[in-house]
């Protein structure tokens, strides 16, 4: 994955999250009383919908910063922390949205998925950028 796509990438995730937490905070809060009539779960799952929005978010910002990170570097490219952060990001989040929109069980098993690649994702970018030797250009 180029540094180039990385930021273009990271920076769509990120506006699209803006727009699903708005989604969230102006339709679907209306909306999740009238689906989920059991006391509080209305409200819990507006929670796990700001919780996707926010890691979506977080993986956004990482994106972006591996690809400009990445820019400045020649040789190899940490493509596999952008793409774990990538896919962490339609598991984990994609997961919730659709768990908060179907409450299909199916779903949310998958979220755990979606965390731990987005943990390996973190953690790739900090060892490769801890091991890297080349100053910066």
């Amino acid at each position: 994955m180029s540094p180039r796509l990385c930021i273009s990438l990271g920076a769509a995730l990120a506006a699209l999250a803006v727009g699903l937490g708005a989604f969230g905070a102006h339709g679907l809060k209306d909306q999740l009383p009238q689906w989920y009539t059991e006391p509080g779960r209305a409200a819990e799952m507006l929670a796990n919908w700001e919780t996707a929005v926010r890691y979506q978010m977080y993986a956004a910002i990482g994106i972006v910063l591996v690809g400009l990170w990445s820019a400045q570097r020649t040789g190899r490219r940490p493509i596999w922390s952008a793409m774990n952060l990538l896919v962490g990001t339609l598991l984990f989040s994609g997961m919730l949205y659709g768990w908060v929109l179907t409450e299909s069980k199916t779903l949310v098993m998958i979220v755990p998925l979606g965390g731990l690649a987005m943990i390996a994702g973190w953690l790739i970018f900090a060892v490769q950028a801890f091991l890297d030797r080349e100053p910066a250009q």
